[in-house]
């Protein structure tokens, strides 16, 4: 199995994506702040509804009651699983006290940034 660790930051805020090849499948466990997993997406490549020569993503999402990290393993597991032709799952658990929405916004920012990077590297192995 092959690992490896991206970490992005930015002001008073960390995340880090923990990620291992499993064969031709991707895991990552994605954690910010307090690390636990709030939610759990697996996303599979198929081809696009709108267009059958392109790939496109399906996933479905697990997300513990009272948890938000939902929508961030959703978006980056289908990101991953289109840009990447694998099956992806994304384990994230993020969370700071007392967020402000600018500071969701600045967290959503770097799981993109780390998404982008993901693809890079797998695509370089």
């Amino acid at each position: 199995m092959d690992f490896f660790e991206i970490t992005e930051k930015k002001a008073s805020f960390e995340v880090s994506a923990h990620t291992m090849l499993v064969g031709s499948d991707l895991l990552v466990v994605l954690t910010g702040g307090r690390a636990h997993i709030g939610a759990v997406a697996i996303a599979q490549p198929r081809p696009s509804i709108k267009d059958a020569q392109k790939l496109s993503s399906t996933s479905s999402v697990f997300t513990h009651v009272g948890h938000k990290e939902d929508v961030v393993a959703k978006t980056m597991s289908e990101e991953l699983s289109k840009e990447l032709n694998k099956r992806a799952v994304v384990a994230a658990g993020i969370h700071w006290d007392g967020l402000k929405k600018k500071d969701i916004g600045l967290i959503v920012d770097l799981c993109r940034k780390i998404t982008k990077r993901i693809i890079m590297e797998v695509s370089k192995r």
